[in-house]
């Protein structure tokens, strides 16, 4: 069994002094690859480093919705070049937070709309961070496709059946992490149960977002299995035929 964690912060300082231990656990529990999606500029140099450890870490560049106040105009012209020098997997983690009050919305936009337009000159898929925001982001995503289609990934979606099937129409993957594991998401759990499986993406958000079983602990690349095997539940397909899918779909979408 081969699985891919396609939205893992890796890179973090919750990791500092285990990250080479859970790497081997991870291989041993069949996780082979992990995706690193950025989250402020200042990081971007620390991410790739790690990144360049193994050729199993791949990096993405992006400026999170969430540390709106960190960012700055000639963060965006840096991505620019990150993007043309580093040759990322991705453009992101980027997109809206409608959740926290804070959050100027019509800076996020431009925010946004900055990263859409690099994705698609550079013809890379998108981390998308949607909090609340899911008819926003979908509104953009058809201002900005035209005749070539972005692509990318929702992390931890969290939204309607209607959405999803949107966001699937227009070729966009919706990631499945630790929230699926919770009876309570019902409405959650059923839309994964129903979608089709060439449209979702396994994820942990290590360290944050960990499974029911292990709620109020520190999240990591080794919990990816229990989402994979909730994912099998919920559907009553094989492990084998969750990993064999979402593995696929992982490689054809950051090119990997």
């Amino acid at each position: 069994m081969k699985l891919i964690d396609t939205h893992c912060h890796f890179d973090e300082p919750d990791f500092t002094d285990d990250r080479s231990l859970l790497v081997d656990k991870m291989h041993e529990r069949g996780v082979t690859d992990l995706i690193f999606p950025a989250t402020s500029a200042k990081h971007w140099p620390r991410l790739r480093d790690i990144c360049s450890e193994s050729p199993h870490f791949h990096a993405t560049y992006g400026l999170h919705p969430v540390y709106l106040a960190e960012h700055t105009p000639e963060d965006i012209v840096a991505l620019r070049h990150w993007l043309e020098q580093e040759q990322p997997v991705a453009v992101g983690e980027c997109g809206l937070d409608f959740f926290l009050p804070h959050l100027d919305i019509q800076t996020q936009e431009d925010l946004f709309t900055a990263h859409l337009k690099l994705a698609r000159e550079f013809d890379l898929p998108l981390i998308i961070h949607a909090r609340r925001s899911l008819d926003c982001v979908l509104k953009h995503i058809r201002r900005f496709s035209g005749e070539n289609n972005l692509k990318g990934v929702i992390h931890s979606f969290a939204g309607s059946q209607q959405q999803a099937n949107q966001l699937i129409e227009r070729g966009f993957y919706l990631g499945v992490g630790g929230t699926s594991t919770y009876p309570r998401a019902q409405r959650l759990r059923t839309i994964l149960a129903n979608v089709p499986l060439e449209a979702l993406l396994l994820e942990t958000d290590a360290p944050d977002q960990p499974d029911s079983a292990w709620r109020g602990k520190r999240n990591d690349p080794t919990r990816l299995p229990v989402i994979a095997a909730t994912l099998a539940e919920l559907r009553g397909e094989s492990l084998a035929r969750i990993a064999e899918v979402t593995t696929a779909n992982a490689v054809q979408l950051f090119k990997l």
